[in-house]
């Protein structure tokens, strides 16, 4: 039972809890901002991953598929915004 000093968390609590974000200090840029994010985003999901394995709860072999599977997900993010790619000032 909740008393007066245990505040009931709402979604958004839970959610920044159990996914948190980090400030970006790097340059300002929207593809930046949202490079970082899915970084951020792939960085989780490969810590569930690990966390999965190393508990029996997933095998070596699914694990690293899966966090492969994660990365093409990223370095398809990194190739759509244009990250790291040389500016044609042309």
């Amino acid at each position: 039972m909740w008393n007066k000093l245990m505040v009931k968390p709402n979604q958004e609590q839970k959610y920044s809890f159990i996914y948190p974000r980090s400030r970006y200090y790097g340059e300002f840029k929207p593809e930046n901002l949202i490079f970082n994010a899915n970084l951020q985003e792939f960085a989780q999901k490969v810590g569930y991953v690990a966390n999965l394995e190393t508990g029996g709860k997933l095998s070596p072999e699914d694990a690293y598929k899966y966090i492969q599977t994660l990365w093409k997900e990223l370095k398809h993010s990194k190739q759509e915004l244009r990250i790291g790619l040389k500016q044609d000032n042309s």
